[in-house]
């Protein structure tokens, strides 16, 4: 190994029964390097930092360590005693905790614990590291920005010399975004490695020094940052040239069939529990529209209370111009509509059931458990859409939670197409996916659209709003504020309706990205 090389894996291989997921890998970090990697969802990255935890065995290859030479890794206790350190986008330290408890967690002696001397430690690091928290601080009064430094400090402590951050940005805010990057930027001068996964493209150029590519199992190759630029970043990723996202909706052609400029669904002074103010809705055949503002403005809590996934606490509510009874999802399922929540993890999959399990379990609902579907009736449905929304599985058979992130998405997606739906609600259905399933979910959109379903979709990212939504209802402080259509659906407009007339244009600018 080179004296600046601080890890290397060499020719990594590893499958799955049906699944090659790896297949003759090779990565290098060096020592002071802030390192992307990157590609789609089921591209790889996930076995390859799971085989370099010891979450997976590998089946070929080597993982060499500066100092240590090669290495075999049997468990993540061994990485852990290698220097190798994992931060995950799920936060895994213990919220009812102190800041210290949670950073020395696991390595001190019980009743004889000096907690004097592990807060004044535990000071001491958050001090060096410029972490904005204090050792006596109960971890759950902490942003998750800060919960995630505090994450890293605990990594850095245990003599890391490897720092891998598993999609470390997907729940903060643009300012978190930054604090982070600071933290980063400052282990880097230590001479930390850090392993950088994310889907945010921004974020890789702003902040990386080289990116690795994988595509399919396969390396693609490594690059500096300064010589790859973003198209061919996300052309090496697919596989293949892409035409200019912004060109998407100019496919696209309104509806125009039976029923054109019906309103499908209408809520008046809907209210639920969730804080958001009563608010008036609708949306019409075969149009897209969305909800957007700043992060906790009530896009969700919305959405929420239109499917009944909340407590309903007033209004009502009309489908095709039907007065309707909506106070839980089952309700809203029996009248035609259907929601793809923002937590895939937590309100989407059922992890321990099959791919075909979790295609099926909405119209199953809908049919009675006491009336299940054939095996051969099921098996139907879900080729079906495993097929249509190209769902990489190695099986109809496969547990769910083994899937990579974004093919999760498109069994969820699955779940409620096979409803047939009137009105279909997606709260973030790119969020923490590829660019590649991204592209495939917007264009679907699109087409479902055409086909005269009518969608609400919500996404973090403005411009993915503009180029899918016809009409945007504009948050404030759980509050409806605005509703653009036409020309004025502009990134712009946008900034000005949020921000309403007291904010300057400065603040509007730094809010974009939160938006």
């Amino acid at each position: 190994m080179k004296d600046n090389v601080v890890l290397q894996m060499k020719g990594i291989s590893k499958s799955f029964p049906g699944v090659r997921a790896l297949q003759k890998v090779d990565f290098s970090l060096n020592k002071g390097e802030i390192h992307a990697l990157m590609g789609e969802n089921g591209a790889g990255k996930s076995t390859l930092i799971k085989v370099l935890t010891g979450v997976y065995s590998k089946d070929e290859g080597t993982i060499e360590i500066a100092g240590k030479g090669e290495v075999s890794i049997h468990s993540p206790q061994d990485a852990q005693n290698l220097g190798i350190s994992t931060v995950y986008q799920e936060i895994t330290l213990c919220p009812n905790l102190t800041v210290a408890e949670n950073m020395f967690i696991g390595r001190t002696q019980g009743a004889f614990t000096n907690w004097k001397i592990m807060n004044i430690e535990a000071d001491k690091l958050l001090k060096k590291l410029d972490i904005p928290a204090s050792a006596t601080m109960q971890l759950s009064s902490c942003s998750i920005a800060v919960q995630q430094m505090v994450a890293i400090a605990r990594a850095i402590d245990m003599d890391c010399k490897v720092l891998i951050l598993d999609e470390p940005t997907s729940s903060l805010d643009d300012q978190e975004v930054q604090k982070l990057f600071g933290l980063m930027r400052d282990l880097k001068q230590m001479g930390v490695g850090i392993i950088f996964v994310t889907h945010f493209l921004d974020q890789v150029y702003e902040v990386c020094d080289k990116i690795t590519v994988l595509r399919d199992g396969k390396l693609v190759g490594e690059y500096e940052i300064k010589d790859l630029p973003r198209v061919q970043l996300v052309a090496k990723m697919l596989g293949k040239e892409m035409d200019d996202l912004s060109d998407i909706k100019g496919e696209h052609k309104a509806y125009e069939g039976k029923n054109a400029g019906e309103i499908v669904f209408e809520a008046k002074d809907l209210q639920s529990n969730a804080g958001i103010k009563p608010f008036d809705f609708f949306i019409k055949k075969g149009e897209i529209n969305g909800f957007t503002g700043l992060l906790g403005s009530g896009r969700s809590e919305c959405v929420r209370a239109i499917f009944g996934a909340d407590t309903i606490l007033g209004g009502t509510v009309k489908m095709h111009g039907k007065k309707v009874n909506i106070k839980r999802p089952l309700d809203a399922m029996k009248n035609g509509i259907a929601y793809l929540p923002e937590d895939r993890k937590l309100d989407g999959i059922v992890g321990d059931l099959s791919v075909r399990e979790n295609i099926i379990l909405a119209l199953q609902v809908l049919n009675g458990f006491f009336k299940p579907f054939s095996r051969a009736k099921a098996d139907e449905f879900a080729q079906e859409y495993i097929k249509k929304l190209n769902i990489k599985t190695a099986s109809a058979d496969t547990p769910v939670k083994s899937l990579s992130g974004g093919n999760q998405q498109k069994v969820i997606l699955a779940r409620w197409l096979l409803m047939h739906p009137d009105y279909l609600i997606l709260d973030e259905p790119t969020r923490g996916i590829d660019v590649g399933t991204k592209v495939d979910i917007q264009k679907l959109v699109l087409q479902l659209a055409e086909e005269g379903m009518s969608v609400t979709f919500i996404s973090s990212e403005t411009d993915e709003m503009l180029r899918t939504c016809s009409r945007l209802v504009v948050m404030r402080d759980r509050k409806v504020v605005g509703e653009l259509l036409g020309n004025d659906l502009t990134q712009n407009k946008i900034m000005s309706t949020i921000a309403g007339d007291g904010d300057s244009e400065i603040k509007q600018e730094a809010d974009l990205k939160a938006i």
